[in-house]
């Protein structure tokens, strides 16, 4: 049912019909989720909450905007508190065109000046409209309309003035001539008497709305029987939480602590739940492409033996470049890519690596057993889609960009020029296809084999340099699980022996699929004092911390 058509139900019920005020979208849905059937959206409460007096002092537009918010949270009709309507006959038919764009049910204006004041305030001072200009007002809103349910509400402020029933009983018989789908009586005093004898000569020619705020003291039971249509609760929920915001500010500013209000407020994910945030965590499951989280895993267990005194107290991985250790410069490098789950395998000077938000994993037999047992250690935490990466290097962080691109199961990171270094020891492959600049350095394919060599003969041979960095899918990870656990059974000192190259031989051996993605540089690898000298003036000269 549209909201227009449930409010004009509301107006028109023989039963007694209860609104209650909101200000925000957020009040507004609490209200629709306590069961009210309508919304009163008050200028008073809008405007408080914008900090402005109620003075018309928000424009028309503001008070628009926060009733499409309202709207947009609900599913219930909203009455806006109209005011005047913001001016004359030509601004209030353009307040209801924007109103019913907005999905706004109907809209209540009063018979004073524009710009108004509270009614509250001096309301006995105040001027009351021309009667036959109100009525234009009126007549001008009902013939903008675009839906014949959209209600407008002709509010009688005569009591208010001081002006009397006789006058209030005459403008609201002109305003219902005029085609007011309901008249609302109001009265400042704190007695139900002036509505109670508006009402008795009213004789319910038209549906009579109240706002009983200064009268509260009336059993409800008596508008029941005196006829009332709608009930407006007007400003309660700006009230309440003005109470509550000012109680709890004033004591954390004494006591400087949260520790005694916390329990005293909605948790924050009542606030997620109120926002709405289920819905979109379930949009973007349907609408963005499926972002794989990926977990970290960096091997540094070892001392670091080319590295003298620089590591006689720590592990090489926590040698530091400009500010920064290598590990802390890997952990950023995952970091910037989204990637914060990260455990580390440590050994040598493992109480010296305590860098925060990582997890840890010892190998106490990092002295005798080489990189595959440290990964051997690790296979807890193999599992999903994960990077693993030797704790002695630093690379790009393009290389992970192009790596979590790629769907294959197992990749290596391997570099194309490996050739400028034939002195250093190092991991060279053999792919099915070699590297060609005309397919670009993300080129991949399947791995044939992988040698650790110094022999600068070999170097012919091979088409990169692995760099130490490998992407696992999940079935990746499942893969290099299960013949973990396989070489746990069937030859454990494999584990013990053997290093990373020896495990990925086998995984090529036993038919697994093992693809190289090339680069060509965009990594350091960090293997003597002659590689680290080099990177500090290097990262001095580029002004890299």
């Amino acid at each position: 049912m549209k909201k227009t058509t449930q409010l004009r139900k509301m107006i028109e019920s023989p039963e007694i019909e209860f609104i209650m005020e909101a200000h925000n979208g957020l009040s507004a849905k609490i209200v629709q989720e306590a069961g009210f059937k309508g919304i009163w959206a008050s200028g008073l409460s809008i405007s408080a909450a914008l900090g402005v007096r109620d003075n018309n002092e928000a424009s028309w537009t503001q008070v628009l905007e926060v009733c499409e918010f309202m709207s947009d949270a609900t599913t219930i009709p909203i009455l806006l508190d109209g005011d005047t309507g913001f001016g004359n006959f030509n601004s209030f038919r353009r307040l209801i065109t924007k109103l019913e764009q907005r999905g706004i049910a109907g809209v209540c204006i009063e018979d004073k000046i524009f710009p108004k004041t509270n009614s509250f305030i001096g309301g006995e001072k105040q001027p009351l409209a021309v009667i036959d200009e109100f009525c234009g007002k009126i007549k001008a809103g009902k013939d903008s309309r675009t839906d014949p349910d959209f209600v407008i509400v002709a509010r009688v402020e005569a009591l208010i003035a001081g002006w009397g029933i006789d006058e209030a009983l005459a403008r609201a018989s002109a305003y219902a001539a005029a085609g007011a789908d309901a008249v609302l009586i109001h009265s400042k005093i704190a007695s139900f008497s002036e509505i109670e004898a508006f009402l008795e000569l009213w004789k319910n020619r038209k549906p009579v709305v109240i706002v009983p705020t200064m009268y509260y003291k009336t059993p409800t039971q008596v508008f029941r029987d005196r006829g009332v249509s709608l009930v407006i609760w007007a400003n309660h929920a700006l009230r309440a939480a003005v109470n509550g915001m000012q109680n709890t500010i004033r004591q954390i500013h004494c006591e400087e602590t949260l520790l005694h209000v916390e329990d005293k407020i909605a948790p924050v994910k009542e606030i997620f739940r109120l926002q709405n945030v289920k819905e979109y965590e379930e949009a973007e499951a349907r609408y963005l492409p499926q972002r794989k989280s990926y977990r970290g895993l960096i091997l540094a267990a070892s001392k670091g033996s080319n590295f003298g005194t620089l590591t006689e107290d720590k592990p090489k991985t926590m040698i530091k470049i400009g500010n920064d250790t290598i590990l802390s410069k890997i952990v950023r490098t995952f970091n910037n890519r989204g990637i914060k789950d990260i455990h580390v395998v440590v050994g040598y000077g493992k109480d010296k690596v305590t860098l925060p938000n990582l997890k840890y994993i010892a190998n106490d037999e990092y002295n005798v057993c080489g990189l595959l047992y440290s990964l051997y250690l690790a296979k807890p935490v193999l599992e999903g889609d994960l990077i693993l990466s030797f704790g002695d290097i630093l690379f790009d962080e393009d290389i992970l960009r192009k790596l979590t691109a790629i769907p294959e199961d197992i990749v290596l990171a391997v570099d194309t020029a490996f050739v400028e270094q034939l002195e250093k020891e190092r991991d060279l492959v053999k792919g099915g296809a070699c590297y060609s600049e005309k397919f670009g350095a993300t080129r991949v394919c399947k791995a044939v084999e992988m040698k650790e060599t110094a022999d600068p003969l070999d170097v012919t041979k091979y088409d990169g340099e692995f760099i130490g960095v490998i992407k696992f899918s999940a079935a990746g990870s499942g893969i290099a699980v299960s013949e973990l656990e396989r070489l746990e059974k069937e030859d454990p000192g494999f584990l013990r022996t053997k290093n990373l190259t020896d495990f990925v031989n086998l995984l090529i051996a036993r038919g697994h699929p093992v693809h190289l993605c090339y680069f060509r540089g965009q990594w350091k690898d960090i293997d003597s004092i002659e590689d680290l000298t080099y990177l500090i003036s290097q990262f001095a000269a580029e002004g890299v911390s």
